[in-house]
């Protein structure tokens, strides 16, 4: 009976830890292609419609969705959009294009799959991944682009982190989470991709659930020992970065920290109501 316990805590361990291990940037070169001369721009004005539609700032500072409220048209609406951009051979765009069209791919993608398996408390309980240990959605392929089929990994992990190399795509790529970086009220563009990554840098950073201070002690958002590596060699090198767009108050507070004490994560769905 006891060996029995304690495989089943073994196993359910072991289920938790795999299911939540970070993918590393591994460069999919297929997705290197594009036109530094091309001045072609992608037309997100749907997704941007969904988002100021829907998207609602918290008392407590956080972006969340009204998912329980999604009209049938902009469902409808959202699919289409996705459609229209998974036809788009981007290849043909500059990488600024590129971007935009990825970080918004991606969030767009997210939110559909939410709709689609509403309600749900996480989307982690939406267990449309391959594989035995696998959960959540993030390695089911969901549509084609260029002819290849694509997962939400496969977006931010294998096109977005390893081509750009820009810690601020953590602050763009929202996971539908309350201790997700914020999903920013409009589309991403060429003209605007430099304010948002800012943007959500400033907003997640100088929020309790980007990091905290509990006396001397840091307290982190476990995006930052995921994804270590996009942030530095170091928890030095990490502070540097926390610093860059930290506001005053807590910029003279990493200033005496040397350490991370702690990291924490909150995996509840990002909605209105919560």
């Amino acid at each position: 009976m006891m060996i029995n316990k304690f495989l089943a805590t073994a196993c359910l361990w072991l289920f938790s830890t795999l299911a939540i291990a970070a993918p590393s940037a591994e460069l999919w070169d297929f997705w290197l292609k594009h036109d530094q001369s091309s001045t072609a721009t992608i037309d997100h004005s749907a997704w941007d419609r969904y988002l100021q539609r829907y998207v609602k700032r918290s008392s407590d500072g956080i972006n969340l969705i009204n998912y329980a409220n999604v009209s049938s048209a902009d469902r409808t609406e959202l699919k289409a959009y996705l459609q229209r951009l998974a036809a788009i051979n981007i290849h043909q765009y500059n990488r600024a294009e590129q971007q935009a069209y990825w970080i918004n791919l991606y969030n767009a993608l997210t939110v559909d799959v939410i709709l689609d398996h509403y309600p749900a408390k996480s989307i982690r309980d939406i267990d449309i991944s391959p594989g035995f240990f696998s959960d959540g959605p993030w390695k089911k392929q969901l549509l084609a682009v260029n002819g290849k089929q694509l997962s939400l990994d496969d977006i931010e992990h294998r096109i977005l982190r390893p081509i750009w190399k820009d810690p601020r795509i953590h602050y763009a790529v929202n996971c539908a989470s309350i201790g997700c970086p914020n999903l920013q009220p409009q589309a991403f563009t060429t003209d605007n991709s430099e304010q948002l990554l800012n943007q959500g840098a400033k907003d997640y950073i100088n929020h309790p659930r980007g990091a905290r201070f509990d006396g001397n002690d840091l307290h982190l958002s476990s995006i930052y020992k995921w994804f270590k590596e996009d942030f530095g060699n170091s928890e030095s090198e990490l502070i540097e970065h926390l610093k860059q767009y930290a506001n005053a108050d807590l910029k003279e507070k990493l200033k005496h920290a040397t350490a991370v004490s702690d990291y924490h994560y909150d995996w509840n769905l990002n909605e209105i109501g919560r």
